[in-house]
């Protein structure tokens, strides 16, 4: 049912919201966690709790359907697609690799990863044939990655050594990003650590950040990249919400190093950063459980546009359209400029 909130929420943030935002319309409501989503087919695509996957279609709201992957329960927070398929991966020991035909939805598990540490935090596609997904570390703190290449998944060799209580966070699909040149990962935790792996010849480097860090629940949650330079990182402490220092950063030399911006001056934890189509990285949309943001001049500042809370992954579907999900539904939220 469509639910559309063109109610003022809170006045505080009256001004902020009206000057920004025109509407924000659930398009799905439902007992599901989502926090990974995909768009195809003028179509929403999400993964979530309970073995859910599905679509809402973006010109018909009424038109949506939803399958289990599994009979068990499973969790998902990854989602990825090529030309013929979807592949998602539960977070649960022994994690499963399905496969999900994109004309009749059917799946099918297509690689395994039984060790009990497995927890995969992120699934993104670089092209068609090219995929890449990693899980919290081994007792050896070797970085652990898979491949999907030549249509099949594979552990990928490296000899990447993780710091002790460095792993990732599956918030919200978003802590891999790539460009035609690099693939891009973020850890975090105890530390937090942008780890560039050069496409051409697999050679993986490590850089270290100024992003908050040290404990478990602190670290980027997420970053984006355009094309092989600029890029935004954000996230912050998801026990300490409201805290807002060191938890958003840039770089300008495709992750090598990074500058803190708008330290004490955002709306806090962000579980997911967007930059926007067309904008060349000037324009970014972020949402944490407690708002939804927006930069206009290449992350150095934010303004909160909206205080609904529950929302942990967005995507852009045009310049003036973001689709939100996260806590028991789906939304599209229309910008004003």
């Amino acid at each position: 049912m469509k639910n559309i909130f063109s109610i003022i929420f809170l006045s505080v943030g009256i001004t902020a919201f009206s000057q920004q935002v025109e509407s924000l319309e659930t398009i799905l409501n439902d007992k599901i966690s989502i926090r990974a989503l995909e768009l195809y087919d003028n179509k929403v695509w999400y993964s979530g709790t309970d073995s859910k996957f599905g679509f809402v279609d973006l010109k018909d709201y009424k038109n949506q359907k939803q399958v289990r992957l599994s009979k068990e329960k499973l969790q998902f927070r990854t989602l990825g697609q090529n030309k013929t398929s979807f592949y998602a991966i539960n977070i649960e020991s022994p994690a499963r690799f399905f496969k999900i035909d994109k004309k009749d939805l059917k799946s099918q598990v297509i690689f395994k990863d039984t060790a009990k540490t497995a927890f995969y935090d992120a699934l993104h596609f670089v092209n068609d044939k090219l995929a890449y997904t990693f899980s919290d570390a081994d007792k050896d703190h070797l970085l652990k990655l898979a491949v999907y290449k030549d249509g099949k998944w594979n552990m990928f060799k490296n000899n990447v050594t993780l710091n002790d209580g460095e792993a990732a966070f599956a918030a919200s699909n978003t802590n891999i990003s790539s460009s035609k040149k690099y693939l891009w990962i973020a850890t975090g935790g105890k530390a937090s650590r942008i780890l560039r792996m050069n496409l051409k010849d697999d050679k993986i480097e490590v850089f270290n950040t100024p992003i908050i860090q040290g404990e478990s629940s602190q670290g980027m949650y997420s970053i984006d990249f355009f094309e092989d330079r600029f890029g935004i990182a954000a996230g912050g402490d998801y026990t300490k919400q409201d805290a807002n220092i060191n938890n958003i950063a840039t770089t300008n030399d495709a992750g090598k190093t990074w500058q803190i911006q708008a330290s004490g001056q955002n709306a806090g934890y962000t579980t997911c950063v967007k930059i926007k189509p067309g904008s060349k990285g000037k324009e970014i949309i972020a949402v944490g459980d407690k708002h939804i943001s927006y930069s206009s001049d290449f992350g150095k500042t934010w303004k909160k546009i909206s205080d609904e809370k529950g929302f942990f992954v967005c995507q852009w579907i045009d310049a003036d359209h973001v689709v939100l999900a996260g806590n028991n539904r789906i939304a599209v939220m229309k910008l004003k400029f």
